[in-house]
């Protein structure tokens, strides 16, 4: 279920106090609508520059994705805007970063974006996997494979992002940032190139055409095609789990998309 949104002036009065004890009196806010993994999504504007804020209920069942973020920034940045301060008062878990100046990625062909997201996906495979908590892809993904042995293919030692939603790429005139770390994950290396591949499909690329953008990248290299066609069926079973039986037109896309792929890999066996 998404977190219910929330704006900054409605937070309990000392969840502001505690956050503008930490970025300094603010002046102005900007909330700005909410992703599916945050209640407050805002840009706070201070004496000391602009501070992005994101933030869940402090019993809110994701709000551990608050303590992975926090966890795993110092070891992601300057790939991702670097975090200023993690507070966590009066009920609410908030945390602010630097913010970026940026438009979300465009995925859809012919895009100036693609080398930038491209170059992101390279700079992100050759970070070393921090040793902080972080989930397995084999266990995330155990349930949405045909036999249980098969997402062992997915096991391996990279940091991983898995949340190639374009609205958490952010480009700017010299790069792509990329933010919303709380579903990071330890796996394979290839493994965030096919989570892109699903997002450039329902972004309008033909599945051949999504997948050769990622034959540019050198952890692709190392994916076994049977361990990507099981791969490939995971990402429909997942998002048909995510789509339900009334998805929106965003769900809707997705889970469209994951089918092409997923058909194009059978069609490829």
């Amino acid at each position: 279920m998404p977190a219910p949104p929330i704006t900054f002036n409605g937070l309990p009065s000392g969840t502001r106090a505690a956050v503008e004890a930490e970025s300094g009196p603010i002046l102005k806010v900007d909330d700005v609508s909410t992703g599916l993994n945050s209640s407050l999504s805002a840009l706070a504007h201070t004496t000391g520059g602009v501070v992005f804020l994101k933030g869940l209920r402090a019993d809110h069942r994701w709000v551990w994705t608050q303590r992975r973020e926090a966890d795993i920034n110092p070891y992601v940045t300057p790939l991702a805007p670097r975090l200023l301060f993690h507070v966590i008062a009066d009920g609410w878990d908030v945390l602010g970063f630097e913010s970026v100046d940026g438009h979300h990625a465009d995925y859809s062909p012919g895009s100036p974006d693609l080398p930038k997201v491209s170059d992101a996906l390279r700079e992100l495979a050759s970070l070393p996997c921090p040793d902080v908590e972080l989930r397995h892809a084999e266990q995330r993904l155990a349930a949405y494979v045909d036999h249980p042995g098969d997402a062992d293919a997915f096991r391996g030692d990279a940091l991983l992002h898995t949340d190639w939603n374009n609205h958490n790429v952010l480009v700017t005139e010299d790069r792509a940032h990329l933010v919303d770390w709380g579903w990071a994950t330890r796996g394979a290396a290839w493994l965030d190139p096919a989570h892109w591949i699903i997002w450039l499909i329902a972004a309008g690329h033909p599945p051949a055409a999504a997948e050769a953008l990622t034959a540019r990248l050198p952890a692709w290299a190392s994916a076994p095609p049977r361990a990507v066609d099981a791969f490939a069926l995971a990402g429909a079973n997942l998002w048909a789990e995510i789509a339900g039986t009334a998805p929106d037109d965003w769900t809707r896309s997705l889970l469209a998309a994951a089918r092409l792929w997923q058909r194009h890999r059978n069609d490829r066996a």
